[in-house]
């Protein structure tokens, strides 16, 4: 199974490769577009097993590695791979 974790700035946390990213896209003629927010995007490979237990082992590692909660979300998703 996999889980795929998507992680963003907290709403009111400055997000200067956003700003960058947004004036870039307004400098390449993509007018009108506001507020860019970017994040990451982590894929993990886990064994197969019970679709709860995975949802907290990652969960954990969000907590403890992957995300800095004080000024990011996390959003976890497992799916099997097919």
């Amino acid at each position: 199974m996999k889980a795929l974790v998507h992680i963003t700035l907290k709403p009111g946390v400055l997000d200067p490769q956003g700003k960058a990213i947004e004036n870039a896209l307004s400098h390449f003629g993509f007018e009108g577009v506001r507020d860019v927010r970017q994040g990451k995007y982590i894929e993990l490979d886990l064994p197969d097993g019970d679709h709860a237990d995975a949802e907290a082992a990652v969960k954990e590692m969000c907590e403890r590695l992957l995300a800095n909660t004080v000024i990011e979300n996390y959003r976890v998703e497992i799916v099997d791979q097919t």
